[in-house]
């Protein structure tokens, strides 16, 4: 887990014993806010998945925003790590890395696609941080990624456009993440990284050709 934990009053613990309690209590507090939503969200609700008492959970955690806090921080871990590793091998060229950085979102939304919504839509200030801290490291490693491609990018300002593609695939994802229980659009997370990708591809290695108008 990210330092932010320790911040919000959560310390991960160093035992394996109680790393393994650990992540069996926030696989069940994934599964009740898959199941049942923020809204039904409680932490006798997780203890009860868990097979654990109420008293073990706060035992390690102040209560329910604290609970809230730690899925979130490991689900965005995960995203970074899923990013991280893609990036360190994808097939050749602007359009692999474009490819990869796109697919490893797709399978960490994909696999956690009941979860996102619900911490997007319950997210204090605290959560916003965090997650703001997973979209800069990720963007990070796109940059860097795609450094060894840059004769590809085709737009003046090469540096802004990775940026603007960096931002506008990472904004896609989360804005689909987020509206799509209420504004569905009939793709796979993996037909949107395809899509996503042509889209980038295109911007990034069309000419400027604003002068010309």
């Amino acid at each position: 887990m990210s330092e932010r934990s320790a911040d919000q009053g959560f310390h991960p613990p160093q035992q394996a014993r109680s790393r393994e309690s650990l992540q069996k209590v926030l696989a069940a507090a994934e599964h009740v806010l898959a199941s049942q939503g923020i809204e039904e969200f409680t932490v006798a609700a997780v203890a009860e998945q868990a097979g654990m008492s109420v008293g073990a959970i706060y035992g390690r955690f102040s209560g329910k925003d604290q609970l809230l806090h730690a899925v979130k921080d490991q689900l965005l871990g995960l995203l970074e790590t899923s990013v991280s590793e893609a990036l360190h091998s994808p097939a050749p060229g602007l359009k692999g890395i474009i490819g990869a950085f796109t697919q490893a979102l797709a399978r960490t939304f994909t696999r956690h696609n009941r979860i996102f919504p619900e911490l997007l839509d319950g997210q204090r200030t605290e959560g916003r941080e965090r997650g703001l801290q997973a979209l800069a490291a990720i963007q990070q490693a796109f940059a860097e990624a795609v450094q060894p491609c840059l004769e590809e990018v085709q737009r003046p300002d090469r540096a802004m456009a990775i940026r603007m593609a960096t931002r506008t695939i990472i904004g896609s994802c989360v804005h689909r993440a987020a509206t799509c229980r209420f504004w569905p659009d009939d793709m796979t997370w993996s037909t949107w990284a395809t899509e996503t990708n042509e889209m980038a591809l295109a911007y990034l290695t069309s000419p400027d050709d604003r002068d010309q108008l």
